[in-house]
This record gives C-alpha cells, sequence and structure tokens, in this order.
C-alpha cells in the first residue's frame, strides 16, 4: 500500500497537484514504510468493514505524520501534509486496497513458485536415485504389480510440475490493477493523465509488469480473480497432502508397517515410547494444507459476499490469501530439506515385498496364461508361501530367469514384454 501512495505522490507531484516539498516529504515516508519502518504504528486489525478502509487510512495517517516530522513540523499539523488532502489525493480505499493486495499476491506469488521448484527438484534427485529400487505398487491399499520406487517419486514430482506451472500463469490475471478507478471504477476525483500515469509509476516502483484493467468498474467490484488464485494453491495443498499420506504410509513400521523407505530422524522417540520416531514433516505438511483448504473456503465466501459496486469482504480474502500463500511456500521448502532430501530406500524390504506378492505372478501371467497364474496365486496364499517359491518349485522358471524377468528396466517399460513359454 505505501508503493501505491509512493507512486500516486510521484504521479501528482508530475502533474503539479502536489507541491514539491510535500511531495518529496511523501515519497520518502512512503518508501520508509515499504522498507519495513514504523510497524508497531500499523495498528488495525486485518479483520475490519469497510472494505479496507480502516487500513487505507491508517497508511494515510502514518505516511502523513511522517512526511511531517520531515518538514520540521509536528505531528498532527495537517495543514503542512494532510492524510486525505495530500497522501490521499487522487485515490479511494476501492482502487488502492485491490490493487495493494494484488501486488502481494504477486510476489508472494513468486515464492510460492520457486518453493514449487524446490521440492519438484528434491524429488527429481530421489527418482533419480532410486530408479533401480523395485518394489511392489499397490491399488486401492491391496497388492499390485511391480513399479520402481523412483517411479513414484517421478509422479510426485509430475504433480508438484503441475502446480508450479498453474501458479506461473495466474500471474497473467493478478497483473490487471484498477489503480485510477477511485471509487467504483469511473475514475471520479482523478485526473485523466493520473489515471494513465499512475499505473506506469507503479510498475517502475514495483518492478512487475502491472497493467491498467481496461475495464475498472469490473475491478473494482469484483474479486474472482483471487478466488481462481486460492483454488490453485488449494490445488497444490491437495497434492502435498497426498504425497505426504504417502511417505507416511511407506515410512511406516519400522516392524510392522510397509517400512519401504526411512524418512529422516527428526523427532526421535515420544513421549513415552523409547525409540519411537514419528513422520513429524509429512504430519506438518499435512496441517498447512488443511488449513490453506480452510482459508479458500473464507476466501471464496468473500468473494461471493461482494454487492454492486464493491466487495466489503476484501480484508477477509487478504488475511487469508497471503498467509495461505506464505504459510505453503515455506511448507514445501520445509518438506523438500528436511524430509525428501535424507530419504532412504530400504531395498531389502522392497525385495521381500515384491517377491512375497502376487504381483509377479500378474507380471508372468501373459506367457503362462490366466488359469495357470490364478492357481499359482491360490497355492502361494494356501501354503503361506512367497509367490517367487511356488513359481520356482513348479518348475516354471528358475530363480535366475525369474531375477532376470524382475530387473526393474525389462520389467516396469512401456509395452508388454513376451517371456518364454
Amino acid at each position: 500500500m505505501a508503493l501505491v501512495k509512493q507512486a500516486a505522490a510521484e504521479t501528482n507531484l508530475g502533474l503539479g497537484h502536489l507541491e514539491r516539498s510535500a511531495a518529496s516529504a511523501i515519497i520518502q515516508a512512503a518508501s520508509e514504510v515499504a522498507e519495513g519502518a514504523f510497524q508497531e504504528e500499523f495498528i488495525v486489525d486485518a479483520y475490519q468493514g469497510g472494505a479496507g478502509t480502516s487500513t487505507n487510512m491508517n497508511v494515510n495517517e502514518v505516511i502523513a505524520n511522517r512526511a511531517i516530522e520531515l518538514l520540521g513540523g509536528e505531528k498532527g499539523d495537517y495543514s503542512l501534509v494532510h492524510p486525505l488532502n495530500h497522501v490521499n489525493m487522487s485515490q479511494s480505499t476501492n482502487d488502492v486496497y485491490p490493487t495493494a493486495l494484488r501486488i502481494a499476491a504477486i510476489r508472494l506469488l513468486s515464492r510460492l513458485s520457486q518453493a514449487c521448484a524446490t521440492l519438484q527438484n528434491a524429488l527429481q534427485l530421489k527418482e533419480a536415485e532410486f530408479a533401480g529400487v523395485l518394489k511392489i505398487g499397490r491399488t486401492e491399499m491391496q497388492d499390485a504389480v511391480p513399479i520402481t520406487l523412483g517411479q513414484e517419486f517421478s509422479a510426485w514430482a509430475e504433480a508438484i510440475a503441475r502446480d508450479r506451472w498453474r501458479l506461473y500463469k495466474v500471474e497473467e490475471r493478478l497483473r490487471q490493477v484498477n489503480l485510477g478507478g477511485t471509487a467504483v471504477g469511473t475514475g471520479i476525483n482523478a485526473e485523466r493523465k493520473y489515471i494513465f500515469s499512475i499505473i506506469e509509476r507503479l510498475r517502475s516502483l514495483t518492478g512487475l509488469g502491472l497493467a491498467r484493467n481496461e475495464n475498472m468498474i469490473d475491478g473494482t467490484q469484483n474479486a474472482d480473480v483471487f478466488v481462481e488464485v486460492s483454488g490453485l494453491i488449494k490445488a497444490c495443498a491437495s497434492s502435498l497432502i497426498k504425497i505426504s499420506a504417502d511417505l507416511r504410509l511407506l515410512s511406516s513400521g519400522p516392524r510392522t508397517g510397509l517400512g519401504e523407505i526411512r524418512l529422516p530422524d527428526l523427532q526421535a522417540g515420544s513421549s513415552i515410547m523409547p525409540g519411537k520416531v514419528n513422520p513429524v514433516v509429512p504430519e506438518l505438511i499435512t496441517q498447512v494444507a488443511y488449513q490453506v483448504i480452510a482459508q479458500d473456503l473464507a476466501i471464496t465466501l468473500a468473494a461471493q459476499g461482494g454487492q454492486l459496486e464493491l466487495n466489503a469482504f476484501l480484508p477477509l480474502i487478504a488475511a487469508n490469501l497471503l498467509p495461505a500463500m506464505d504459510s505453503l511456500a515455506k511448507a514445501m521448502v520445509i518438506l523438500a530439506e528436511r524430509c525428501i532430501l535424507g530419504i532412504t530406500a530400504d531395498k531389502q524390504r522392497c525385495q521381500e515385498h515384491v517377491h512375497n506378492s502376487m504381483g509377479i505372478i500378474t507380471a508372468i501371467s501373459p506367457s503362462i496364461g490366466y488359469d495357470l497364474a490364478s492357481e499359482i496365486a491360490k497355492k502361494a496364499l494356501q501354503n503361506g508361501k512367497s509367490a517367487r517359491d511356488v513359481i520356482i518349485e513348479a518348475g516354471i522358471f528358475s530363480g535366475d530367469e525369474l531375477d532376470e524377468i524382475l530387473r526393474p528396466e525389462f520389467l516396469t517399460r512401456p509395452g508388454v514384454v513376451k517371456l518364454k513359454p
């Protein structure tokens, strides 16, 4: 918001609407606020009526009083710099607040996209590392057919890559701002030259590719773009929940669970059970993602709650959208750096599961026929033997031949591989 005020002061100075001394003081004060100064002076709550008027006035007053100090006056002497007449010149809360929210969202979107890249890269590193680790795949929580651990990581990486692309593309909609539209988008109390100049100043100050909304009435009353952004963040949160759940399942145990991977020991020992290591990072990620999904509902309700020329509930959108973007970006970096990169595979456990599963029977069924494959599966279950042992005992394949069939590069490549009769 301070950058918006700075851009407005620079534009009004250029148009001759502000005296140079007052304008220079406003510009410096706004710049200081934008860099994080006077945080203790921003006292209004995020939740407020008036579509953000309380926040806008808080910013106007802080900048005005700091400008007064810079001019050598005393705080509150608004004859030098007035919060409304000078700092808020040619503006309304209704074009300042949504414009500032879009800028904040774009900046956080950049961080979120980078966090996606960090997580995607970590997953792809593990995809390569575990390319040769054959394990049993599972569908509907039941043994299915062989797959490599690397392929499981590749699917997670692809999901995050899609999230990254979606977030990258949605920035285009956030760049359209309604600054200059003032109260309802018509530009009342703002000079035409100001309306066309202010965006250029703001673009220069932010370094963002901002553009004037072609229909500023639309930009003033409709908040659907924030619902779109939130929806894509929710999609990313859903991916993270799925990945975290899979990590918890695959690392369950260590003795009585799947135990095919080991997560880094970050919290060794529970409060009562010595030696127990909980999957705390996937649990953290899941909770952050649940919170993001809840925030998406609040954003959706707020966006649909606007009436006619203005949405009074933009503060609720800001109070949920920005923290959701911030927390999800942090969570993904934690998942990548504190969990994914430290994962190791229990190759022996993976091999045991493959040999004991019915999945290898499925792999050879095209060669021996479905009926014989079914008999082998039934015999293995009845006798409590591994499918591998039953196949070898039946003389269908030798151990060496099965090992050749079960090589990851042989078994998991696309297409049907014809086995010997």
